[in-house]
């Protein structure tokens, strides 16, 4: 395997896994890969707020102190914010993403 001199080498690469940059991660569409999405019942919704506590990606959409959504462009389909929900409010569902497909 030849390597073309205008290519750059494995020394000239970043090494994986490096932030080269801080605070870049909102760049990074990462709810593409999506199989279960997060639907939230507003009339059902106590605003206990442990959804967005335990949202490991800050996908849970807060505004003046209440709940108002999810950002789906960061939301990875987890489901921890349905699974925190109190029982008695069921406010979220997780939903098949192929419901939604466009």
């Amino acid at each position: 395997m030849s390597v073309k001199p205008d290519m750059p080498g494995w020394k000239d690469i970043p090494r994986g896994g490096l932030i080269l940059e801080a605070g870049n991660a909102f760049q990074y569409r990462t709810g593409d890969w999506r199989s279960r999405r997060p639907v939230w019942q507003k009339d059902r919704c106590k605003q206990c707020l442990l959804c967005w506590i335990f949202c490991p990606d800050g996908a849970v959409k807060v505004e003046e102190g209440r709940v108002v959504g999810f950002d789906y462009d960061h939301c990875k389909g987890c489901g921890i914010c349905a699974t925190e929900c109190p029982p008695a409010a069921s406010a979220i569902e997780m939903v098949p993403e192929s419901e939604f497909a466009k």
